[in-house]
């Protein structure tokens, strides 16, 4: 629980009786490696911070492909950003997942309750979507050696923790296209 109050102290100040508050609504919970934290057409309804381990956002086209959108790593906060609506995705454990996670309802109430709570949950979400905006844009115009540089670059502690054909996916490349970029880089 100390690491997301530490990382939500970055974003603004809170009392002792604000924290305790905030520790009291959260729950923690773990997931198994390849298990499902939301499936698509559910409700997801929650926000979660990854305390440790990888989760992985993820769709299949209509030809069936599994793709992979995003991943979320540790010292990350995720929220459905279209409230009240299913998810289009699926959201996977790519590892073993610590997550601590808050209900829709309490973290309403915490927004009702602690003053700056707005403030510090919008900085932490502005943050969130200019990184993700960060990390895809280069897989928009750069060849696929490129963004596999800028992958390590913008994730370095992925690459020997999540599967290669789940990096491809993201990449928009096939595996042995990857396989082939990574003994040139190497």
């Amino acid at each position: 629980m100390k690491e997301l109050i530490d990382y939500i102290l970055q974003f603004g100040n809170l009392n002792k009786q604000q924290i305790t508050l905030i520790t009291g609504k959260a729950t923690e919970k773990e997931l198994r490696k390849d298990d499902y934290f939301v499936e698509a057409g559910k409700l997801f309804d929650q926000v979660v911070f990854v305390l440790d381990g990888i989760l992985r956002i993820c769709y299949y086209n209509n030809q069936g492909d599994e793709i992979t959108k995003y991943f979320v790593d540790e010292s990350h906060l995720f929220a459905n950003p279209y409230k009240n609506e299913p998810m289009t995705e699926y959201i996977q454990a790519v590892t073993d997942c610590k997550l601590i996670v808050f209900s829709q309802q309490d973290w309403d109430e915490l927004s009702n309750t602690i003053v700056s709570w707005n403030d510090i949950a919008n900085k932490i979400f502005q943050k969130a979507l200019v990184e993700k905006l960060d990390r895809r844009s280069s897989l928009v115009s750069e060849d696929a050696t490129t963004r596999y540089l800028t992958f390590l670059e913008k994730f370095p502690t992925l690459v020997n923790r999540v599967p290669l054909s789940y990096i491809a996916s993201y990449l928009g490349i096939t595996q042995q296209s990857l396989s082939r970029i990574r003994k040139k880089v190497r």
